[in-house]
């Protein structure tokens, strides 16, 4: 057949008349085959004819070619829209379908802040210490300058198994843990972990949170170092902008003591609703080391001070991600957490 236009009626025609996917591939291999196709065959001998006459015969081959393959194409779109049609009354499953994509999991939000913070504190020297999640009320309280009776205890209204053995209130037991077992200053710690209190559940607070405090013990430490500390922690967290102060305060366990806050990103401190018109957030304790409490770690006060923060670790992820309850982060909503 040396006639293009006729070679392509016949094609879209049998193109047209096909049933399956295989008389497809059939009709594509005997009309468009590099080799042997219709199309191929009407070039032999192309060589021997005119400039000009090879012009035309091109043309009219390609335009042929173009042809065949998009009545193809179409075809082939037919069929499939045909076969998806018929499975939707035949069958509830087409097992030929691509699988669901895997949808990947993530680090929680608590987990990324957490080990941002441990990140950010470990340049700086400080180690990660842990400790057990059921204390003792000596390591929970009397270590910390807690004795029994005294009023701070209510502070931490705490979950007891029995006489003497309770699930910590704080971490700060993992610092006494720590001095005991490292007994020879400098010691530069800090320690991750949850804790439980009796609290009601609401937008601030949970009687189950995570925190991280942080103990110096050295020579010759201040205030001033421990608010350089904090404040190159806020920094490298929140950005350069942001400014710590602190204010007086009262712990059992540090003396001086103060609560540190950080200067509100949204507004820059100028007082907005978010920190409820003051310019700053709360964000946790701080102070010097008590000397009672040095000596319960076995460290000569007379020789070493130190300093010590705490703060939720909950507290720090809402000023990162500007939240506003803390239950968002325990409550397994995938449309919350995949935001982080």
């Amino acid at each position: 057949m040396n006639d293009p236009s006729a070679l392509t009626a016949d094609a879209v025609e049998a193109i047209g008349k096909s049933q399956t996917s295989a008389e497809l591939e059939r009709i594509e291999v005997e009309y468009l085959g590099r080799k042997s196709g219709h199309v191929s065959k009407l070039l032999e001998g192309i060589g021997r004819l005119s400039a000009d006459e090879r012009a035309v015969l091109g043309k009219a081959v390609n335009e042929a070619k173009r042809m065949i393959e998009g009545a193809l194409a179409a075809r082939r779109s037919q069929l499939e829209a045909t076969r998806l049609a018929d499975l939707a009354e035949t069958e509830a499953i087409d097992v030929t379908f691509p699988g669901r994509p895997l949808e990947r999991g993530q680090i929680h939000v608590l987990t990324q802040v957490r080990r941002q913070i441990e990140t950010v504190l470990e340049s700086l020297g400080y180690q990660v210490e842990l400790g057990p999640e059921v204390e003792t009320e000596w390591f929970n309280f009397e270590a910390l300058n807690i004795a029994a009776g005294h009023p701070a205890r209510e502070m931490w209204d705490s979950f007891y198994f029995g006489p003497g053995l309770l699930l910590r209130a704080h971490t700060s037991p993992v610092q006494i843990h720590a001095m005991q077992r490292i007994k020879e200053p400098p010691i530069y710690i800090i320690t991750p972990g949850r804790c439980y209190r009796r609290d009601a559940p609401e937008a601030t607070r949970l009687p189950y949170f995570s925190q991280v405090e942080g103990l110096a013990v050295d020579k010759g430490l201040t205030v001033g170092d421990m608010k350089g500390t904090l404040l190159f922690m806020i920094q490298s967290l929140y950005g350069r902008e942001r400014k710590v102060r602190v204010r007086p305060s009262f712990f059992p366990f540090t003396e001086p003591s103060f609560e540190f806050d950080v200067s509100c990103g949204i507004c820059g401190g100028m007082g907005c609703k978010s920190c409820r018109h003051k310019g700053w957030l709360e964000v946790g304790g701080c102070g010097m080391v008590h000397p009672q409490v040095l000596r319960n770690g076995g460290i000569d006060p007379s020789q070493w001070n130190g300093y010590a923060w705490g703060f939720g670790i909950e507290r720090m992820a809402m000023l990162k991600h500007d939240v506003d309850d803390m239950r968002l982060f325990y409550e397994s909503d995938l449309r919350f957490l995949e935001q982080f």
